[in-house]
């Protein structure tokens, strides 16, 4: 006979099963990064990959081009690769033969071993003003995606990543439009495209490009007083979550609403010009930490509900040789010798240098006369508005996209962020946002600008408040909380 069930046992189960979610580290899923190799100090492939795939959590990984030697090292690991086809190779992969030439060369002796689950075709492309690359992009991303299948790779997409300065309109977030001309020759069959195969648009959106002084809160997802978009009655709190709204919009407008989109690019860096306001590893950490939550929980934005966004990380490492401004060279999650340059929440171990507390607001500054001085794209390509609007202010400050994200290779453009340098106001500093989990990445077949600066490396300090990291000061004591209520729940 089944001895009584013992009513302790059954309240520490139950208590367990409540405490679980507390107990969960703060990233326990997906976190894609871009993997530049713009550095003299930089370690082998084959060291980095192995970092990556046994030290952190993240689980995708983004080349800016096809290195056999950084593709090979990923064989074995898990780790979902994107390669990129480089802007000179588009002409030739718009026609059959060169698009089967370049997958026999740079997808076939890899794959699967390695898992390559997306091709680029080029980087930016619609802000190089070259003729020849743009009328050539959509006919050689149909190529390439033939030439996979032919070659029997039918789970490996292709898309293509774009800077928000494809966006002619991008404020109010509902108004937003494509470019013109390039809606309907380019963007129309390139979403169509996306549709038909199951791909991802993919876009760069860098709310680190747009902020100044006053609306860093807004960039950062802080409490701020938000953004109203009068077409729709919302109010927006987050740049990042504005932007994608904006791509969303220009993209309904063609009709391509069902298509997914994902972030090819984004980050802020830990360094700047002297000066910058809104530069440190607290504010880096701060917004990646945003990041990964708001793109991974699945709550989607205003006109997205309920959706997650494959999303890579710019950068994993501080690279030395990249030229521009100073942030160009520090948008890095890690030094070149792999130490962490803040605490992001990507550790496996939990390891990780804490940021610098953020600056402290200076209520009288926005009136104190005082420039304000945000970090600015320099680009001889595109000026159109490309961020979301910036949040009610006293100075109804606006932010414009002056061009292409800070990214590795492809566009002839640099970046660099609003007259990097100068005293800007300090905006108010407050917790990090949203809840974090891991980014989803799809499996399918077939900006605004600043500069990004690294981390003031040695100063250590919490990393900024919110959600993840209390529910990881939380750890500790609940666990043992819940170690003597197991305890007495077997002697009751």
């Amino acid at each position: 006979m089944a001895p009584p069930p013992r009513p302790g046992l059954a309240a520490a189960a139950v208590l367990s099963v409540c405490l679980l979610p507390i107990l969960t580290p703060p990233f326990a899923t997906a976190i894609g990064v871009n993997y530049g190799t713009k550095g003299d100090n930089l370690l082998p492939p084959a060291k980095v990959a192995s970092f990556i795939a046994n030290r952190t959590r993240i689980d995708r990984v983004k080349l800016f081009d096809a290195s056999p030697d950084i593709v090979k090292a990923f064989a074995g690991t898990g780790i979902a690769l994107v390669v990129t086809a480089g802007n000179g190779d588009i002409p030739k992969l718009a026609t059959k033969d060169g698009a089967a030439a370049w997958v026999a060369a740079n997808v076939a002796p890899y794959y699967p071993a390695t898992d390559i689950s997306l091709v680029a075709v080029g980087n930016e492309i619609m802000d190089t003003g070259d003729q020849s690359l743009m009328s050539n992009l959509v006919p050689a991303m149909r190529s390439l995606k033939a030439a996979l299948n032919a070659a029997g790779f039918h789970k490996i997409r292709v898309s293509t990543p774009h800077s928000l300065g494809i966006l002619s309109v991008s404020q109010p977030p509902s108004a937003s439009r494509f470019r013109p001309v390039d809606d309907r020759l380019v963007f129309a069959p390139m979403l169509e495209f996306h549709r038909k195969t199951r791909s991802p648009f993919m876009v760069n959106p860098y709310p680190y490009f747009g902020y100044n002084g006053l609306t860093l809160p807004y960039a950062l997802a802080r409490p701020n007083p938000g953004v109203l978009d009068p077409g729709t009655g919302i109010t927006y709190t987050s740049m990042l979550l504005a932007q994608l709204d904006s791509v969303f919009s220009a993209m309904k407008a063609l009709g391509f609403e069902d298509v997914e989109i994902a972030v090819g690019e984004t980050g802020w860096p830990t360094k700047a010009m002297d000066g910058q306001i809104g530069v440190s590893p607290a504010e880096a950490a701060e917004y990646i930490r945003y990041l990964i939550g708001e793109t991974s929980a699945g709550k989607g934005t205003p006109l997205m509900p309920k959706r997650t966004f494959e999303t890579y990380i710019f950068a994993l490492f501080n690279e030395n040789l990249k030229p521009g401004p100073v942030a160009e060279r520090n948008f890095g999650l890690f030094q070149p010798d792999l130490t962490p340059v803040y605490d992001a929440g990507i550790m496996k171990d939990g390891a990780g240098s804490a940021p610098a507390a953020a600056p402290a607001a200076e209520a009288t500054s926005a009136k104190s006369g005082a420039p304000e001085h945000a970090p600015t794209k320099s680009s001889s390509v595109s000026k159109a508005a490309a961020s979301a609007p910036a949040p009610s202010s006293e100075d109804g400050a606006t932010q414009k996209s002056t061009g292409p994200s800070p990214s590795e290779g492809g566009s002839t453009d640099e970046k660099t962020p609003q007259e990097e340098g100068g005293d800007a106001p300090a905006s108010a500093s407050g917790p990090a946002d949203e809840s974090s989990s891991e980014i989803a990445a799809k499996e399918g077949d077939g900006d605004v600008g600043t500069e990004k600066p690294p981390g003031e490396g040695s100063t250590a300090a919490p990393a900024p408040a919110g959600p993840a990291s209390k529910a990881t000061n939380l750890v500790i004591p609940v666990s043992s909380m819940l170690t003597f209520a197991l305890s007495l729940a077997l002697h009751i």
